[in-house]
């Protein structure tokens, strides 16, 4: 399901730019659009990424995932309240879910999901959070307790830092402000897809 490198974009329209790159796991995070606008959004993302063979995962709107016939969301700690995983499992739908402490992933594993993502790892600009840096050292603890499940590390990630990543267990590194900060966003997603390439080919499961 996912690529060592997991690129978050909150638009449809970037995937054209971003895809032929090589991009192979993108989530579409959209916060601020309507119903309508953001079904249309989802569609063309699930029509642009199945052109490019790419896993699109949909942030957060799951019932919207379910409409267009996605077949991947991430599901935050507050959207597991809310969110109907017997639908999401009886259409094929795979979830992935986000955990900062102990308690959030032991809900997450009775859950089975498609991949445990770990965050922040580093301080991140993206948004403010209740949480502070969680670090590498949590990264390995907790690819140790999840054992075969997909670890994705998200949070303050440049490329000089995705060796670490690797290293203590990951298995992808999710990235948005990287990108959208960087002068040239296009070749910056050339170079991530670079060293996570090289640095998932020598981590500790490999």
């Amino acid at each position: 399901m996912l690529s060592p490198f997991y690129l978050i974009v909150d638009r449809a329209d970037k995937l054209e730019r971003f895809l032929p790159l090589g991009v192979r796991t993108v989530q579409l995070r959209i916060k601020d659009l309507g119903p309508a606008e953001l079904r249309a959004d989802v569609r063309r993302a699930r029509e642009l990424c199945s052109v490019h063979s790419t896993q699109l995962i949909i942030n957060d709107h799951w019932r919207t995932a379910l409409a267009e016939g996605c077949d991947a969301v991430h599901l935050g700690q507050e959207d597991l309240d809310t969110a109907d995983l017997d639908a999401l499992r009886q259409a094929g739908i795979r979830y992935g879910i986000s955990t900062h402490d102990r308690a959030e992933l032991d809900r997450a594993l009775a859950l089975e999901p498609a991949y445990i993502a770990l965050g922040p790892v580093y301080a991140t600009l993206l948004k403010k959070m209740p949480w502070r840096a969680q670090g590498l050292a949590k990264l390995q603890r907790w690819k140790l307790a999840i054992g075969d499940i997909p670890l994705v590390a998200i949070g303050g990630f440049t490329p000089e830092r995705a060796a670490g990543a690797f290293a203590h267990g990951a298995d992808s590194v999710c990235v948005v402000t990287d990108i959208v900060q960087a002068e040239d966003s296009a070749q910056r997603v050339i170079e991530w897809l670079r060293v996570t390439r090289d640095a998932a080919s020598t981590s500790f499961l490999s």
